[in-house]
């Protein structure tokens, strides 16, 4: 549930090794206080862009009949990288993209048509924040920005639903009691929202 953030970071290539020394790495592999802490000491280290993505358009794109959540990714992802490449004060030597897909290539070819840089070197790889610092941090900065954004949501209808993850069980119960009081939060083609609804039509239809 809540929203989906994107983040494109970009840091010269003779400052990487700061960003091990600040500790980054897969923000799955951290601590949300560990994550919050590396965000404040690497936000001035390098530059930025993000976009958040409602989920509404999430829903919109897994429903639709000729697209899918890979390529609004792509699309989100092509249009940070032509807003920071004009940023830069250098041309951008390589750009590294975590693909949310094993289909590297395909991933690839559709971000190079959407890409406003010609030159620009892609470099596509499944899981790449694993594997590459820079990746790394543009995930950390992404998670802290959603773990922001469900906050503010908490704050907002003044209940704790926990992470908003399926695996949380704060988030199971909070989606049972009020997946319909507070749709605009939920991702309604998410396989548990869609569970939920389905077995509460059941019970009405046979109760």
């Amino acid at each position: 549930m809540g929203p989906l953030v994107i983040v494109c970071a970009a840091i010269a290539q003779d400052r990487l090794s700061i960003l091990k020394e600040l500790g980054v790495k897969d923000s799955k592999l951290l601590t949300e206080k560990q994550r919050e802490e590396i965000f404040k000491n690497i936000e001035h280290q390098l530059k930025y862009e993000l976009t958040i993505i409602q989920p509404k358009d999430i829903d919109e794109a897994v429903n639709a009949k000729s697209y899918n959540l890979n390529w609004l990714e792509a699309d989100k992802a092509a249009d940070l990288l032509n807003k920071i490449d004009t940023k830069l004060d250098n041309d951008v030597s390589e750009v590294i993209v975590d693909c949310p897909s094993n289909n590297t290539n395909a991933y690839k070819n559709y971000l190079k048509q959407k890409v406003d840089n010609e030159e620009m070197k892609l470099t596509v790889e499944h899981k790449a924040d694993l594997n590459h610092l820079i990746v790394g941090a543009a995930s950390i900065i992404a998670k802290v920005t959603r773990e922001k954004e469900i906050e503010k949501i908490k704050k907002k209808i003044k209940i704790d639903f926990g992470s908003g993850y399926p695996s949380d069980p704060k988030t199971k119960e909070f989606l049972k009691k009020y997946y319909s009081q507070y749709p605009l939060i939920f991702r309604k083609s998410w396989e548990p929202y869609k569970s939920i609804v389905s077995s509460k039509s059941q019970t009405k239809l046979f109760s």
